[in-house]
């Protein structure tokens, strides 16, 4: 651990560029406890289940984290605990068909007109209820060597309209990577838009610079940001400012949230959240239902529930702020829309 942030020395992480911030995550159980001034014995942390899946959690993400509070909403979405190591049924490694439907190394082609490139297995925080968290990503990411036979698979299939970047988290490329396939992707007159999913602006508001918001802008091509907000409270002043950079870059940006047990389940919760984000210009999109990966089921909300608390919202709030209630469902031809 390179750096242990105080209510002194936070400010001075926070001037420091979007690289360093990441180096100074916290990486270990006892590091983010303390900081969160929570005694380990009265969590129900496990180190083995980091053995799984590691902790990683930016200093930008902890400071939204109430102090002494073990229930915290967004604790709960980072901290590794005995309910992963559970065994739930019909809980898997890849629950939505990731691998089957890999077209090549890297790209996935699973919907009509869309593809879907695996640009890195790295995210700057590891949501402990990741539905790739047990992802082969040393062999199915679109590293340098594969990027050239990604590329020309989309120039090969002229049905394609929309490229989708994702990972890990595909906004961890560095700028002179990602300038580098956004121009290889403009030169593919087919293709109308890039959609880049990314926890980033939410998580590590560092990574939204200039220079990164000059490089999505010169694209040719639309560029749609899906960012992955599941609570109000981890929209801070920081978290802001990023999202109106990329909004005032003439960027589309929409959000998709996990429906998780302890964390958004609640009717006041998903109100809060819809009129944050709109506030911030970011239209509520996606509602998901937990995709089911091993280590994950005690977030899980039933189906039934999940319906109900739409139903609510929409007898709540205007219609623009509801999103859509969806599910993935490995081998179908689309989203699944609940409601």
């Amino acid at each position: 651990m390179i750096f242990m942030p105080d209510s002194l020395n936070e400010p001075l992480h926070f001037t420091k560029n979007w690289q360093q911030q990441l180096a100074e995550a916290f990486n270990n159980i006892e590091d983010l406890c303390h900081y969160l001034q929570l005694p380990l014995e009265d969590l129900p942390t496990s180190i083995s289940a980091t053995k799984n899946f590691s902790l990683k959690v930016p200093v930008s993400f902890a400071a939204s984290i109430q102090k002494g509070n073990p229930n915290d909403p967004l604790l709960r979405q980072v901290l590794p605990v005995k309910d992963e190591l559970s065994i739930y049924p019909r809980f898997n490694d890849d629950p939505v068909g990731d691998l089957a439907s890999a077209a090549q190394v890297g790209v996935l082609h699973k919907y009509h007109g869309r593809v879907l490139l695996i640009n890195t297995g790295s995210c700057a925080i590891n949501c402990r209820y990741c539905f790739r968290r047990n992802f082969p990503y040393s062999d199915s990411q679109l590293s340098k060597q594969y990027e050239d036979a990604g590329i020309q698979y989309l120039n090969e299939h002229t049905e394609i309209s929309e490229v989708i970047l994702s990972g890990g988290d595909p906004l961890l490329l560095n700028d002179e990577r990602l300038k580098s396939l956004v121009q290889k992707l403009n030169a593919i007159k087919h293709l109308k838009r890039i959609r880049i999913h990314t926890r980033l602006p939410i998580v590590l508001p560092a990574r939204i610079t200039e220079n990164l918001i000059t490089t999505l802008t010169g694209s040719t091509q639309q560029v749609v940001i899906v960012v992955h907000c599941n609570h109000a409270n981890e929209i801070n002043a920081r978290v802001k400012n990023a999202l109106a950079l990329l909004r005032n870059g003439g960027i589309s940006l929409f959000n998709q949230s996990v429906l998780l047990k302890g964390v958004n389940d609640q009717l006041n919760t998903l109100c809060d959240l819809s009129e944050t984000l709109f506030a911030q210009g970011v239209t509520p999109y996606y509602l998901h239902l937990l995709d089911k990966a091993t280590g994950t089921g005690h977030f899980e909300v039933s189906e039934p529930i999940a319906i109900e608390l739409i139903k609510q919202l929409q007898l709540t709030l205007p219609g623009y702020l509801v999103p859509k209630l969806v599910k993935e469902q490995a081998g179908a031809l689309s989203k699944q829309t609940i409601l």
